[in-house]
């Protein structure tokens, strides 16, 4: 299934033109996956459609994918010269997080959540082809620290990698002090919830057991339905429904507890 264009363009009140493109769901080399994907392909004809801008809005909500991919995608933003802000809605997660990189400007909502981490591959071969290959592994990590390294962070490289080697969700917070954005921004309304061991971040689907290392909890929002002076217990969570909850700690945990219930009661 290809991708459907995610692009727009509007004219500022100083008559400068501005351009936005979202990027949303997995990023692959191509469009043979039976979902949407953004391709370094598609990505590049949606820019171009844009013309001579001035101004380029990318909004990123993603876990991530084919580390290629997401390199020549972070290349085909850095060459453009666009002033370019960079928005994480939700979820800028592993190869993602390089790709916000390319920005000029990079803002986190309060609720949003970045993951950094070592590459990792499937392999089928031999001794001498696993030896060869975690040598490949190790240099496509330092493309990666590298783009990281492109930004003014306020921590030194082998802190990078003692985050990617621990693969590190970060917060809004933590990711400004780190220097891996510039700007926190108030928390956006984001729809969150657990689908048979996926994380779903508005409309976005992340796998969560192809990571060691799970996300510990989350920051949700929605309108304000009750009187914020009153103490708040532990939210009571509907297992039909998305998240959605202005209390900022809702743990994963227990999200997947109740659904591991839930399965547990229709297989008797």
């Amino acid at each position: 299934m290809s991708k459907k264009n995610f692009w727009k363009i509007q004219n500022n009140v100083s008559n400068s033109l501005i351009g936005e493109l979202f990027l949303y769901g997995p990023i692959a080399s191509s469009n043979n996956w039976d979902q949407d994907v953004n391709t370094p392909k598609q990505f590049k004809e949606d820019l171009d459609k844009l013309g001579d801008i001035s101004e380029l809005n990318i909004y990123i909500n993603s876990g991530g994918g084919d580390v290629f991919a997401g390199q020549a995608i972070h290349s085909i933003l850095k060459r453009h010269s666009a002033k370019k802000t960079v928005y994480i809605d939700g979820l800028a997660a592993s190869i993602a997080s390089v790709v916000a990189m390319a920005g000029d400007t990079i803002v986190m909502p309060k609720n949003a959540m970045m993951m950094i981490h070592k590459a990792w591959t499937i392999c089928v071969g031999n001794a001498n082809d696993f030896r060869k290959l975690a040598d490949d592994l190790e240099k496509v990590e330092e493309t990666i620290i590298s783009a990281y390294e492109s930004r003014d962070l306020t921590i030194a490289r082998d802190e990078i990698v003692k985050l990617m080697d621990a693969e590190t969700w970060l917060t809004a917070d933590e990711a400004l002090e780190y220097g891996f954005i510039d700007e926190v921004e108030e928390e956006k309304k984001v729809a969150a919830s657990i689908d048979g061991g996926f994380l779903v971040m508005n409309g976005t689907k992340m796998d969560l057991s192809n990571y060691k290392n799970k996300p510990k909890f989350i920051s949700l929002n929605e309108p304000n339905k009750c009187d914020q002076t009153k103490s708040v217990s532990e939210p009571k969570i509907d297992d039909e429904k998305v998240i959605e909850n202005e209390i900022p700690l809702i743990y994963f945990e227990k999200t997947i507890e109740i659904n591991e219930k839930k399965f547990k009661e229709e297989e008797k």
